[in-house]
């Protein structure tokens, strides 16, 4: 049997096996060899799959890098890259589309899981606003910063003029620590009363800060870190 043959053969094999089983049993370099069929259809992907888990470490983190650091490992070209990076970005996607169904959040709990899928895979610290109107409902949710690995640097302006703009009621924020602690910070903690005293001089409450961390999350206001009539209290 040439090599050829041999190939095509593997990959019709890890195709059935996936259509029966799922992923279950499939190592991380098997389902990255498995994924890269449909973007390289003449070579061996095998080679490619392990030299992306040796590069980038784990197959989350493959799955997590952008297109441009992905085309540095050799083998693979634009469109590779692009298939991989698609893959994370639906995922985000379909977890944003899914939590916009729930668009009345009457509690803590359920605007922090709103906001979750926001921050599926991103390497970068970054911070979203979530703004309600009287009834709860969902005005938007919009990014208003991104920075580092570990800062991301917040305008309280920007984030009162977004308010403003949209008539809202009240606001959620929550930024994410790609390190995978959702502690906050000392910075956090301050930013925080920042952010409410100048939304309170202009009626709109800040309910609460959430740092979120995987699919974990830290309420500021549960935790007793915030505590929103101390902040009134400053105007």
């Amino acid at each position: 049997m040439d090599e050829k043959t041999m190939h095509k053969g593997h990959r019709k094999r890890l195709k059935e096996r996936f259509c029966q089983e799922g992923l279950e049993g499939f190592s991380d370099h098997q389902v990255l060899e498995l994924l890269l069929f449909y973007a390289i259809p003449q070579r061996d992907t095998n080679p490619l799959a392990h030299a992306l888990i040796d590069h980038f470490g784990t197959l989350p983190q493959v799955l997590e890098a952008p297109v441009a650091e992905l085309e540095k490992v050799k083998g693979m070209g634009n469109g590779a890259a692009v298939l991989v990076a698609l893959t994370t970005a639906i995922s985000r996607y379909c977890g944003i589309r899914s939590a916009e169904r729930e668009s009345i959040l009457k509690t803590t709990e359920q605007c922090a899981r709103y906001m979750i899928p926001y921050f599926k895979s991103r390497r970068d610290e970054t911070v979203f606003l979530l703004c309600l109107d009287a009834k709860c409902k969902v005005l938007c949710c919009r990014e208003i910063a991104r920075g580092s690995t570990n800062a991301a640097p917040v305008s309280v302006r920007k984030i009162v003029e977004m308010a403003l703009a949209v008539n809202a009621t009240s606001v959620m924020m929550a930024h994410n620590h790609p390190s995978g602690v959702a502690i906050p910070s000392g910075d956090d903690i301050m930013t925080t009363r920042r952010i409410a005293v100048a939304l309170d001089a202009v009626g709109i409450v800040l309910g609460d800060h959430f740092v979120i961390a995987d699919d974990d999350y830290v309420s500021l206001y549960a935790s007793g870190y915030y505590h929103p009539e101390e902040c009134r209290a400053l105007i």
